[in-house]
């Protein structure tokens, strides 16, 4: 069994969930469903939903309450991605038209607001104190990442702590309560809880990570986006942090004299694309990547044997395996 057979698996528990989640953007302003369906037509693996179900699947719950929770956490993704295509100025999502580019940066900054709000209200509305304690803490924190990272762009000295805590934010956070909401439904006992939390933030990171570096690598066609857009955009990441360290004097300077560079274009892009592979940053990244894997599931060492233990150990590997 891989990856792809457990999406498959939960396929009818996920569409329960694209349901729910078409449900909060309801409204009689004619603008939020019709962008809420152009999301959902632009793909999109529904990870965070998937990774609550199996949260909630290991700890022995069975109730209805995981769909309406695991799209109130993929609405509040959603948000995020939409505010953050407008912060970047993105033109695609995933290889089609980014939301702001047909529909304007003011609207699509009140639809992601307006998904926010209609989120946490539907969350108030399970009244569960421990859940909403862990989606507010969550996107505050997505906040705190995304204005950390804001001040980090362009900036050659950012170090490792601080990239971690951006991706943390960015990514780690998310995925870490949809797990602990998981347990939180299963009625899980306090490591448990803890043990699934800390499962999700490493996988969250190793994510992040494992993006970072497709940035440099993939396949445009397979990566929805232009290849090397971070280094377009000023986004200091782990095979950058890592050629960084490890390069000479001379190329360091010339590294931080690209960073800086309004326009890189595509011949600085292959400087350093030929850096990283002289000194291996691309491979060493793919190892922490790794590492941070392993330490996720290590974390699972505190549930028995399950199909959903199983499954949570295939979704780790999946950070790795990615092409898009």
């Amino acid at each position: 069994m891989n990856c792809e057979d457990i999406f498959k698996t939960y396929a009818v528990e996920l569409k329960k969930t694209e349901e729910r989640l078409a449900e909060i953007f309801k409204s009689n302003v004619f603008l939020l469903p019709m962008i809420g369906r152009h999301i959902a037509g632009s793909g999109g693996k529904r990870l965070r939903p998937l990774f609550l179900l199996l949260s909630a699947g290991i700890c022995g719950y069975k109730g209805d309450k995981k769909n309406l929770l695991a799209a109130i956490i993929e609405a509040i993704h959603t948000a995020s991605l939409l505010h953050d295509d407008v912060i970047d100025g993105a033109d695609t999502r995933r290889g089609k038209p980014a939301a702001n580019a047909l529909w304007g940066n003011q609207v699509v900054i009140l639809v992601g607001d307006f998904l926010y709000s209609n989120a946490l209200k539907l969350a108030v509305l399970q009244k569960n104190q421990k859940i909403m304690e862990a989606l507010s803490e969550a996107t505050t924190k997505m906040t705190e990442g995304e204005i950390l990272q804001l001040s980090k762009i362009g900036d050659p000295d950012i170090t490792t702590d601080e990239y971690y805590e951006i991706i943390s934010a960015k990514t780690g956070v998310l995925i870490s309560a949809a797990c602990k909401i998981g347990a939180i439904l299963g009625g899980a006992n306090s490591k448990k809880e803890a043990a699934l939390a800390a499962y999700g933030m490493k996988i969250g990171i190793a994510f992040q990570l494992a993006d970072d570096i497709l940035d440099y690598v993939a396949q445009q066609k397979n990566l929805g986006k232009k290849l090397g857009k971070d280094l377009e955009e000023g986004k200091i990441t782990m095979p950058m942090i890592r050629l960084l360290k490890n390069a000479s004097k001379s190329e360091v300077q010339e590294i931080k004299s690209i960073i800086k560079e309004q326009k890189k274009g595509a011949k600085k892009l292959q400087r350093i694309i030929e850096l990283f592979e002289k000194y291996n940053a691309i491979g060493e990244s793919l190892c922490i990547a790794q590492a941070l894997v392993d330490e996720a599931k290590k974390e699972l060492r505190a549930f028995p044997s399950s199909k959903q233990k199983r499954d949570l150990l295939l979704m780790a590997d999946y950070a790795m395996q990615r092409q898009h």
